[in-house]
């Protein structure tokens, strides 16, 4: 399961209404994929559509879908967004990741 935070839940909306998208009715789309200085990068993105082998989750209001792949490195992140003074942007607390980089945009176990 993935978990949403109340700052990322806000944003989450916003954006999704920003870009068209209904958060009742869509989707936040979390995966992972190769790439990044530390081996896996996470993707990150509104989607319309559930695929077969998709797992769904809903919290704090947003629903989230992970394809199979993706989903046994990210059991058990919690989705959060900063807005710093060293930028703005979502941050995976992800309890897999035994090494992240600086960015905190990727990852390796």
């Amino acid at each position: 399961m993935i978990k949403v935070s109340e700052t990322a839940k806000i944003k989450v909306v916003e954006l999704m209404q920003h870009d068209g998208f209904s958060p009742k009715e869509h989707f936040v789309r979390v995966g992972v994929k190769s790439g990044g200085c530390s081996g896996l990068s996470y993707d990150l993105k509104f989607d319309d559509k559930q695929e077969n082998d998709d797992k769904m989750f809903e919290d704090n209001g947003i629903k989230i879908i992970v394809d199979k792949k993706s989903f046994l490195y990210l059991i058990g992140t919690i989705l959060e967004y900063s807005g710093g003074l060293n930028g703005s942007g979502f941050v995976f607390n992800n309890p897999n990741a035994n090494r992240t980089c600086g960015c905190g945009e990727s990852f390796s176990l």
